[in-house]
């Protein structure tokens, strides 16, 4: 079938507790790996919910192929803006516009709740998905180096 109507018939909604097998699955291809009950945790512990979306990308006859984690951040140094914390396309299914429509559903989310940009991070070795990135408009605006602390 063509790729365009596939991406006529995806569908995107918000992930459902029968996602969160899947959606663990693809946070593995991400290179985040993570259990079902994890993943049915974090879920519950997104808190405010209000503040907070996980969308995915349901093709008929394949299932969910990617899934996006949006968050309304408050910050000191900025106006509100919108965050995405994960972003990820089933192997296989890339490049057919599974990534595109999560982001314009994550963008048009953020839109309602106030936010008047969105900020998304991407490893330095994801070249592929810098490209994505820019072809959706977002411009690169600073390099940063991450630092973690376990508590």
């Amino acid at each position: 079938m063509a790729t365009a109507a596939r991406r006529a018939e995806m569908k995107i909604r918000r992930a459902q507790r029968s996602d969160v097998a899947r959606i663990a699955e693809l946070s593995g291809q991400l290179g985040y790996p993570a259990t079902a009950a994890q993943i049915a945790q974090r879920l519950r512990g997104l808190r405010p919910a209000a503040q907070h979306a996980v969308f995915v990308a349901d093709l008929p006859g394949s299932g969910v192929v990617g899934w996006i984690h949006v968050t309304v951040a408050h910050l000191v140094d900025s106006d509100t803006r919108a965050e995405v914390n994960g972003l990820v396309v089933a192997e296989g299914r890339r490049s057919m516009g599974a990534g595109a429509r999560l982001l314009e559903a994550a963008e048009e989310w953020s839109r309602k709740r106030g936010c008047r940009s969105m900020s998304v991070r991407s490893n330095v070795l994801r070249e592929r998905a810098h490209k994505f990135y820019e072809r959706q408009g977002y411009e690169h605006h600073k390099s940063q180096k991450a630092f973690r602390k376990s508590l």
